[in-house]
């Protein structure tokens, strides 16, 4: 009997690092089991740390909850950075002038797979509650 591979998503948009930031720590951990994914971002001393530690996070107990899959098979398939919107500010500066910058956020795309938990077979009844079922 072969056991199907499953894949959840989840997704973390608006997120306001930079892209480019949030890539470094995203490639420590892609292709790498979740529960090794969680424990490196634990310590990984960047800002970025927290955000793709959640949206992992979250695809684990989608997967674990809603599709009913096995902890400890889940892989990460896919972990996306993606440039957000931009918000166009302006710092003031002298002599009346105005310089633009823009506020960059980030989309995080997680993918995981894994496989079904194992179905529990109903516990087969005593013989003395067959007997009483029949009377």
């Amino acid at each position: 009997m072969a056991t199907e591979v499953y894949t959840v998503r989840s997704y973390a948009k608006g997120v306001d690092i930079a892209p480019r930031k949030v890539s470094v720590v995203a490639s420590l951990v892609r292709n790498r089991s979740v529960a090794d994914a969680l424990v490196i971002l634990d310590h990984v001393p960047r800002r970025a740390g927290l955000p793709i530690k959640k949206a992992i996070a979250s695809a684990q107990a989608n997967a674990v909850n809603n599709h009913g899959l096995d902890a400890s098979s889940l892989q990460i398939t896919t972990l996306s950075v993606t440039v957000g919107k931009r918000l166009k500010r302006f710092k003031p500066h002298m002599r009346g002038m105005a310089l633009p910058f823009q506020k960059i956020s980030t989309n995080i795309l997680v993918e995981i797979s894994g496989t079904e938990k194992p179905k529990k077979k109903p516990a087969a009844k005593p013989a003395a509650a067959k007997k009483e079922e029949e009377a």
